[in-house]
């Protein structure tokens, strides 16, 4: 018999069996090898495919509080300003927003110089915080690639809690116009020291505008932060205060002022900050 009768031999009984195949199973004609699931312990995951899929794994959460946050900064100044039309008072509140905007430059260095110097990731409290900061210096590059939310999340719940309350007690438009603009520049510290790692070619006018004149920390200023050996301009704000905190040392022994090792070494990318534009 030839090769075709045979082929079609075979294919007349395939579909004789299928039609005394129960309803809702399924056979496989061909025996296959089962192969057991790799094991993934010690997987090391590439940085740039965690910053591409960071947008679908954000938990709502995040943004939740985002906007919590940023409601309650606007409440207060929008008290002060409100209070200030009534008293006719302008003088005082402008000045102490002015103050508050200056105190968070000064705030976020030395927050992040002890963050990035003391502790470990088992610290108590500020240990995810240290963790995420020693990894933003091994690939600094990816908090530019990371959501707004995901970036500011953490300080706009601190936001939340302490501010809250002062927009319900207080009525002085000078301490809300304080409170205002010192806790807006802090929650959104984060976001300036993202645009700080990215070109002038990526970012908006109206961040370009105030980095430009000084008011937002520059790409060159931050970018001596991750360079040997690591230990200066830790304000993330304006980077006002950088040269006052540089020139003074203080508290025990910090990790900058050992010989930088291998955790402080940044993996660059091609279009990091290390790649400066004017």
């Amino acid at each position: 018999m030839s090769i075709a009768f045979y082929h079609k031999l075979f294919h007349s009984s395939v579909l004789h069996e299928r039609a005394h195949v129960p309803r809702g199973r399924g056979y496989c004609l061909a025996a296959t090898t089962v192969k057991p699931w790799p094991d993934l312990t010690g997987l090391a995951i590439e940085p740039r495919l965690l910053t591409a899929l960071a947008p679908l794994m954000l938990p709502t959460c995040y943004r939740a509080w985002l906007a919590c946050g940023c409601t309650t900064v606007i409440v207060a100044l929008a008290k002060s300003v409100v209070v200030s039309c009534e008293s006719h008072v302008w003088a005082e509140p402008i000045l102490a927003g002015a103050v508050g905007y200056v105190l968070a430059d000064l705030g976020s260095g030395v927050y992040h110089w002890g963050i990035d110097n003391y502790g470990d990731a088992l610290t108590l409290v500020f240990g995810t915080q240290i963790e995420a900061f020693q990894g933003h210096h091994k690939w600094p590059w990816t908090i530019s690639r990371r959501q707004g939310a995901d970036n500011l999340h953490a300080l706009a719940c601190a936001v939340v809690f302490v501010v809250g309350p002062i927009d319900f007690i207080c009525k002085d438009p000078t301490m809300l116009g304080f409170v205002a603009v010192c806790s807006g520049c802090i929650m959104f510290g984060q976001q300036f020291h993202s645009r700080a790692h990215s070109t002038k070619s990526k970012l908006p006018p109206l961040v370009v505008a105030p980095r430009d004149l000084g008011l937002l920390v520059s790409r060159l200023q931050h970018a001596v932060h991750h360079w040997e050996p690591y230990n200066n301009n830790y304000s993330i704000v304006s980077g006002v205060w950088n040269e006052f905190l540089d020139d003074r040392k203080f508290g025990l022994r910090p990790r900058s002022w050992s010989e930088p090792s291998s955790k402080w070494t940044g993996d660059v990318e091609g279009e990091d900050l290390y790649q400066l534009e004017a």
